[in-house]
């Protein structure tokens, strides 16, 4: 039986990366990509600030293609849904019926997804959602994942929480109230190796800077 087609929404993160590896465990979709937002300006993934070149050498790790769509900075949310629409009209004209998520609880944003993508006909899929976040991010890293932190909200983490590695360290000091897999924005995450690449990814810890209210660890690619 030809399984239906899917796309991943690719953040460079922890969670992105992870649903996309427990779709492939589960073998029910046929992944055939990964869809990320790039803003254009900067030339860096979105919100997470992971610079293109690297996004690029993660797709090839994956063995699968990356859907860029660029969006200007700042990007009013009409801006955004339009280019969004397209996107996801382009890829049900191309047959792909899916678009996997590695959302983990926010049901305002899982009600959101699920609205703007059954408009144009596109199951939603959340292979992560409900899990406990204490016990997920510990399963992460016992299945090898790495990432580092590229981006952190200083209202609600420490600013000398960016640029860490994604570990049990990391996880033993975050503060209370703070979710382990970031969930409610207090960090982000840029992937460098794990079940779903087929080699890891060297880079090495750039500038770090404040910028529009954030703390952002640049990653460049390692000698």
């Amino acid at each position: 039986m030809t399984r239906p087609k899917a796309l991943v929404s690719w953040s460079s993160g922890k969670d992105s990366a992870y649903a996309l590896w427990e779709a492939q465990r589960a073998g029910e979709l046929d992944i055939v990509g990964v869809l990320t937002t790039v803003t254009a300006e900067f030339e860096r993934v979105s919100m997470h600030g992971v610079r293109e070149l690297l996004l690029d050498r993660q797709a090839a790790e994956l063995g699968l293609p990356c859907q860029k769509l660029h969006i200007p900075s700042p990007c009013p949310n009409e801006a955004y849904e339009k280019i969004m629409g397209q996107a996801l009209a382009d890829a049900k004209a191309r047959g792909i019926t899916h678009f996997v998520f590695g959302d983990l609880f926010l049901a305002d944003i899982r009600a959101y997804r699920e609205q703007k993508l059954g408009a144009v006909g596109v199951h939603a899929v959340f292979p992560l959602w409900g899990r406990d976040t204490h016990l997920l991010a510990r399963d992460m890293l016992a299945h090898g994942l790495r990432a580092h932190t590229t981006c952190i909200d200083p209202r609600k983490l420490a600013p000398s929480f960016a640029g860490r590695a994604f570990d049990a360290a990391f996880l033993s000091e975050l503060p209370p109230g703070v979710d382990p897999c970031g969930e409610n924005g207090e960090f982000h995450t840029f992937v460098t190796g794990g079940p779903m690449f087929a080699r890891e990814i060297g880079v090495e810890r750039g500038e770090i800077v404040e910028r529009d209210g954030f703390v952002f660890a640049d990653w460049v690619p390692s000698a």
